[in-house]
């Protein structure tokens, strides 16, 4: 008897942003001069209108994100955090023992405060009218909060990608789209081997900008003028060099590892960006938004999140409406955990 055959893979789902920078801009405009106007209370409205905007307009198997976060919730979180600044900013500036009794309970808090911006995001996000949820432990976000921190700074940086690697574990694994728990299988050496091509090109930079540096000192003739024009020459060359060459690298090799080993249940995804289109999108959005005095940032923010966007894709393992479906009868039937203090949202 021969083996039934095996079931052809199912095609994958691109991911597409459809927004515009003329619409985008109409709606920053407008959310930068209500901000402006009421001394930025209007900040958390102006906030919700733009993760709705750009949710509304990310899209995967013919249906689109949506945010429904609300903007009295994300108020207080910021009048909390103010609160908290300007006691600590009070204190240090009058009593600077009083400031290290104000910064020792807010550091503590400060895991519990994150893990709740991580779950009031998710839960105030959906697909198909199913909403995402987050479900990390409270000794989980101390760890990944408090402990790493820690240890890193002790480990003069050394242990910053383990860090890293554990905050997305924690992220992305304790994640949920339904019932559905996401899993990331990213592993320490491969955030070590992204963050040591980092540090290289990093050091190359230095070392160049070291060089021509001194080749001005030693060709300049008045005392003191060329010491002046290495230092204008290696700072502006050190920061351009981060901006444009390592920052659009670990941020392509970064999300690319960590969406291409991130499932959801029998589903995977794909990341392709690619450094080198990162740096000329940055690049060129930078020098667009200097040279029209700021009003380009919409238009950048947008060309960025079309370019991010395009470069991701869903891999069904099942049949996505029937996976849906099966999502939405199961929470149907047994709820949605809220948690406690969901209402407060401390993120920017």
């Amino acid at each position: 008897m021969e083996p039934y055959p095996a079931s052809p893979p199912l095609p994958r789902a691109e991911f597409e942003f459809t927004g515009s920078g003329g619409e985008y801009f109409r709606i920053w405009i407008v959310n930068l001069a209500l901000t402006v106007v009421t001394l930025g209370i209007y900040s958390a409205w102006a906030k919700v209108r733009r993760l709705q905007y750009f949710y509304r307009n990310t899209r995967v198997a013919d249906a689109s994100f949506d945010y429904h976060g609300n903007p009295v919730a994300i108020l207080k979180g910021r009048i909390v955090a103010v609160v908290l600044l300007f006691a600590y900013n009070f204190a240090l500036e009058f009593r600077p023992v009083l400031a290290l009794i104000v910064a020792i309970p807010v550091a503590l808090a400060l895991p519990w405060i994150l893990r709740q911006s991580l779950r009031f995001r998710l839960h105030y996000s959906s697909w198909r009218g199913l909403r995402f949820s987050f479900r990390g432990d409270l000794a989980g976000a101390y760890r990944v909060f408090m402990k790493w921190p820690i240890l890193t700074q002790l480990s003069l940086y050394l242990l910053g990608p383990m860090w890293h690697q554990r905050l997305k574990h924690y992220q992305h694994g304790n994640s949920f789209f339904g019932d559905t728990r996401f899993s990331i299988a990213a592993s320490v050496g491969a955030f070590y081997r992204i963050y040591a091509v980092a540090a290289g090109i990093m050091l190359a930079l230095l070392i160049g900008g070291a060089v021509l540096a001194m080749q001005l000192r030693d060709a300049a003739v008045p005392v003191g003028f060329g010491a002046a024009m290495a230092a204008l020459v290696l700072f502006p060359l050190v920061i351009f060099g981060f901006l444009l060459l390592v920052g659009p690298y670990l941020l392509a090799r970064i999300q690319n590892l960590v969406w291409n080993t991130t499932a959801l249940g029998p589903h995977g995804f794909e990341s392709r960006l690619r450094a080198r289109k990162l740096a000329w999108i940055g690049a060129t959005n930078l020098l667009l938004i200097v040279l029209t005095l700021g009003l380009y940032m919409p238009f950048a923010a947008v060309r960025l999140a079309r370019y991010r966007v395009a470069c991701m894709s869903l891999l069904p393992g099942t049949a996505l409406d029937e996976f849906v479906a099966a999502q939405k009868a199961h929470v149907g039937a047994f709820g949605e955990e809220l948690g406690e203090f969901l209402d407060i949202d401390i993120a920017l």
